[in-house]
């Protein structure tokens, strides 16, 4: 089965990013900044113990979950930015925080042949595409949910 492929590495390394969007409920959605603030919370974050980000937002849009990882809650967020100023490491960018809440439904609802219109769109050449793909630590491709992988060198805690 083809996955919708996101190459967090480089669409992170190019700054803002567009590609259009076919989510029937939501015209001027951008699916792509969506996938990208999941990977990055996912995988990039570190999940500090302190969580600086989680401490600045005055709405409590981000929170820790019981399994450890920051999460944004979408519907509280007032995009007033904190988070990605508050964040040490830099992982929170400006651009994946909007006001405007994006949504990704990974054209499940379409067949294998079909691509879906941001990859044929997204900016960055080969940074989307509609594969079909597996989970592999090797090459740092991790699966979000069954229909999207994203490629992303996850942060790793060091120990001494």
């Amino acid at each position: 089965m083809k996955k919708l492929f996101v190459d967090l590495e480089k669409l992170n390394k190019c700054g803002e990013v567009a590609a259009k969007c076919s989510y029937y409920y939501h015209p001027k959605n951008s699916g792509i900044t969506r996938l990208r603030e999941i990977g990055q919370f996912l995988y990039i974050c570190r999940h500090c113990e302190e969580a600086p980000c989680v401490n600045a937002c005055p709405k409590e849009a981000i929170e820790r979950q019981s399994d450890g990882i920051i999460k944004r809650f979408t519907m509280r967020c007032i995009s007033c930015k904190s988070c990605s100023l508050a964040c040490p490491f830099g992982t929170i960018p400006l651009d994946t925080i909007p006001y405007i809440i994006s949504q990704c439904d990974a054209c499940i609802d379409r067949s294998d042949k079909e691509e879906p219109i941001c990859v044929k769109t997204c900016s960055i050449s080969d940074a989307v595409k509609f594969i079909e793909i597996e989970e592999s630590d090797k090459n740092d491709i991790y699966l979000v949910g069954k229909h999207v992988a994203v490629h992303v060198v996850p942060w790793k805690k060091v120990h001494p």
